[in-house]
């Protein structure tokens, strides 16, 4: 490491502070720069002069996950021409590390660029978890559709938990009944929405709602009728609004639903983009039955090249999926918490694709319904995280050696 120099750049909006050390500690440089092509090109004419200078081959450049803003920057070190002639490496630091890495000194410089120093300095020690960031155009391009889709999944999952609070407020017993067996089905929020007061429902003729039932629904339904007189109960037992309320409900509910009609047709639309993208890039994850081309992507595109991780523990403790450990003198606890860091979109790909292939592949069904009962407190949660952290093998196994999975046969 003594021919190496180290970059700490704290990046913001508009500018990047910049601190430069050496092997021993020694500040080399400071500098504030535009974050922009014209900023960066001089940091790196900067490290480079210092590279001549001191005779040093090696710079690590770190800065820290801070949303979009340091990307412009990563994507520009990484295809540097003239940096390519040194061992250049970049590394995003997880900025909780970086925090606690902090408070380990007593006094700190009081200037501008004290977290660019501090970043540095991790760097310089490099005993935190230090990754280095992966490069490929292919990978950075799904990985913009993968947790693009991740946040309209998010909202949509908002939007109905919004929608069934006001389904309660304005027909309590079709919330409270298992009459549809979803309750946002065509037929289930057009009744909601208003297309019926609660009084007409109940006083509507049954072979009447029946038809409606039948038409809506474009004769899915097993027996209408049946179901008609079930929603003419629920109607009866709802909390009846006064009319100004029930008509702000209405017009919240209409919206929401027109807010979930259209995240969902977002969703449609990336998964799209997604699984023509992945049609480009060869994988073995989707070889495991349940693993679609959307949720390999969303886990490739977070991994990138799996040789960065030691092995699956690694991994799983970037995915988050990993569990912290309480013990003191001869006792040691049981009850045990998921990790509360780690990359929250890989963890949702793995959680969401392990929940497929448990109902798919025999082995990852037992397992799953193991663990379900020998938890107590929210069983399904914890054991398909369980299921995901032995999904995380699997996945770190199919990568490193690029094989297909072959099911193991359970008698």
């Amino acid at each position: 490491m003594s021919d190496s120099i180290f970059v700490g750049i704290d990046v913001s909006t508009k500018s990047n502070k910049v601190c430069i050390l050496d092997a021993s500690g020694n500040r080399l440089a400071n500098m504030s720069v535009h974050n922009n092509s014209h900023g960066s090109s001089q940091i790196v004419n900067r490290v480079i002069d210092l590279l001549c200078k001191t005779g040093c081959t090696k710079v690590s450049f770190g800065l820290e996950a801070t949303s979009v803003y340091g990307d412009g920057l990563i994507f520009y070190l990484k295809q540097d021409k003239l940096l390519k002639n040194y061992a250049t490496k970049v590394f995003l630091l997880n900025p909780k590390q970086v925090h606690n890495f902090k408070k380990a000194y007593s006094e700190l410089p009081k200037t501008d660029d004290v977290d660019a120093w501090v970043i540095a300095d991790c760097l310089r020690f490099g005993r935190i978890n230090l990754r280095e960031i992966y490069f490929d155009e292919q990978y950075k391009a799904l990985q913009r559709l993968t947790r693009a889709r991740y946040h309209v999944a998010q909202n949509i999952v908002r939007e109905k938990n919004r929608y069934l609070t006001n389904l309660f407020l304005k027909f309590s017993g079709l919330y409270q009944e298992n009459l549809f067996s979803n309750k946002f089905g065509a037929t289930a929020m057009e009744l909601s929405n208003g297309a019926f007061s609660l009084d007409e429902i109940v006083h509507m003729p049954v072979d009447e709602l029946a038809q409606f039932i039948n038409t809506s629904g474009k004769g899915k339904f097993a027996d209408p009728k049946a179901l008609a007189d079930g929603i003419q109960k629920a109607a009866r037992s709802s909390y009846r609004l006064p009319k100004t309320v029930e008509d702000s409900v209405n017009r919240v509910l209409a919206v929401s639903t027109l807010a979930i009609k259209s995240y969902l047709e977002q969703l449609k639309s990336l998964d799209k983009s997604i699984s023509s993208l992945m049609e480009t890039i060869p994988n073995t994850l989707t070889s495991v039955k349940g693993v679609g081309p959307v949720y390999a992507a969303g886990i490739l595109s977070e991994i990138g090249n799996i040789n960065r991780f030691k092995g699956q523990a690694s991994l799983a403790k970037y995915a988050g999926l990993s569990w912290s450990r309480y013990q003191s003198g001869n006792f040691d606890s049981d009850n045990t918490h998921m990790i509360n860091s780690g990359n929250r979109y890989l963890r949702y790909y793995l959680i969401e694709a392990a929940n497929l292939v448990r109902r798919h592949d025999p082995e990852f069904k037992r397992f799953y319904e193991l663990k379900y009962r020998e938890t107590p407190k929210t069983p399904h949660k914890r054991a398909l995280a369980l299921t995901a952290r032995k999904f995380v093998r699997l996945v770190y196994a199919l990568l490193r050696d690029q094989r297909l999975y072959i099911p193991s046969r359970i008698e």
